[in-house]
């Protein structure tokens, strides 16, 4: 299974788009307190309400609680890292829990939790221009390139024909 990590995140609109990707891409989100938000309704109404019923999430306390109830391979998105996400092997033919770890908006990951795995520091590459991408962006990038790996694991290829969608055949008819 995959997993999004979000390392004390600041922003909840941030969260509120990541909490979209999770439900759409059948991913456990894990936050890390301290939270720069409430979790409430009102807080991240914008970006996932439609969605919150469907998120699979668990709050920690902080990162050693959450290193001891979850097992697998973690990942770390740090602009630090020395190799482009692109360069992982996600397929999983190991069968264990995989763990995208983000750091909050403001500093990332710190560099004591880094360095306990510098093999698995990932970077997605860009110019110089900018320090960093925006977290929610940088969680869908990493995501779907491990789900591209893993052959988007039983994700809808087609648009559904039910009530809320159009169907496979709408751009025919």
């Amino acid at each position: 299974m995959n997993h999004i990590v979000l390392f004390e995140p600041e922003i909840p609109q941030n969260t509120g788009n990541i909490m979209r990707t999770c439900v759409a891409t059948n991913s456990k989100l894990h936050l890390i307190k301290p939270l720069g938000f409430s979790l409430d309704e009102s807080h991240l109404k914008r970006s996932a309400v439609n969605y919150i019923d469907k998120l699979d999430y668990e709050v920690y306390e902080n990162f050693e609680d959450f290193k001891s109830k979850n097992k697998g391979i973690y990942y770390y998105l740090t602009r630090y890292g020395r190799k482009p996400h692109t360069s992982f092997d996600y397929t999983n033919k190991e069968n264990k829990d995989l763990y995208f770890i983000f750091g909050k908006e403001s500093t990332g990951i710190p560099k004591e939790i880094l360095k306990e795995d510098l093999e698995h520091c990932l970077r997605i590459p860009m110019t110089s221009n900018v320090r960093a991408l925006n977290v929610s962006n940088s969680v869908a990038i990493v995501i779907y390139e491990a789900l591209r790996q893993q052959d988007f694991n039983n994700l809808l290829r087609e648009e559904p024909l039910d009530e809320s969608h159009k169907g496979p055949d709408y751009l025919e008819r």
